[in-house]
């Protein structure tokens, strides 16, 4: 079985393998039971559909560079995950993105220059296979079992919901909203050595105040307001996930530490 030829493979992905009947009919889906994965990474990209229950458990920033995307961020230094333990398990009650509650799966294109989207899988990831227990993909006269046409129907309401993600980051900028963010944590037992996180982007609050009245009405009634409040609240988790860090040993060492977004 030839895997899809891939320049670049997405976040959490090894590898990227079609779901098709020829070579996966008899195949089956287990359960991932651990979110290893995860582990090493500390930001998740994000959708603005996620924004309100994920503020809840991380800050909520933006990419630097041209094209912003959202990200939960899970741990405030590269390789650090304060929600994953190290036999992969994550705390209860925290709030998964949807980017990695896909994993295994998601949808992409198999051939550039291409808009045909294909549901495709990490073989690496071990869920799928000849399994003798298991979700079945397909029926044995090879048709989509219900199984899996909710795994295509979660993937492209993902993607669905990607796209509107795109047009508010756009809008963002089209209102010179964005701004660098930059964030001082001090401890207690040396307050004149904090550590600086910057790298990343966040709504300036001072220009949202200083937008028009039309445009901040047109802002709550198309449902951005709501989503920029939730981004502002969420960074207030900035300090939370540091002390995270530092009871489970993962602390940021020397005097400063950057964020690379």
């Amino acid at each position: 079985m030839a895997s899809a030829p891939q320049p670049a493979l997405p976040l959490f992905f090894n590898d990227l393998m079609p779901v098709n009947t020829r070579d996966h009919l008899a195949w089956k889906s287990k359960n991932l039971d651990n979110a290893k994965f995860l582990g090493a990474t500390h930001a998740v990209p994000l959708t603005i559909d996620e924004f309100v229950d994920a503020q809840r458990s991380f800050p909520i920033i933006f990419t630097a560079g041209n094209d912003p995307v959202p990200l939960a961020l899970m741990g405030l230094n590269e390789g650090v995950n304060t929600y994953v333990d190290d036999e992969g398990k994550l705390v209860e009650n925290v709030y998964v993105p949807a980017y990695a509650r896909r994993y295994p799966f998601i949808l992409a294109r198999l051939q550039q220059g291409s808009d045909e989207l294909s549901l495709c899988f990490d073989p690496t990831a071990g869920v799928l296979g000849a399994h003798a227990e298991g979700q079945a993909l397909f029926t044995e006269s090879g048709e989509p079992t219900d199984y899996i046409k909710g795994v295509l129907d979660f993937c492209q309401k993902f993607e669905e919901s990607g796209a509107r993600t795109k047009a508010f980051m756009e809008q963002l900028q089209s209102l010179d909203l964005l701004m660098d963010g930059e964030i001082a944590i001090t401890q207690n037992d040396n307050p004149d050595k904090p550590f600086i996180y910057r790298g990343f982007r966040m709504v300036d609050e001072a220009k949202l105040r200083e937008l028009p009245a039309e445009k901040v009405h047109e802002l709550n009634q198309n449902g951005m307001l709501i989503l920029i409040h939730a981004h502002l609240f969420s960074l207030n988790l900035m300090r939370v996930v540091f002390l995270r860090q530092v009871q489970q040993g993962k602390g940021p060492e020397g005097a400063s530490a950057i964020f690379q977004g």
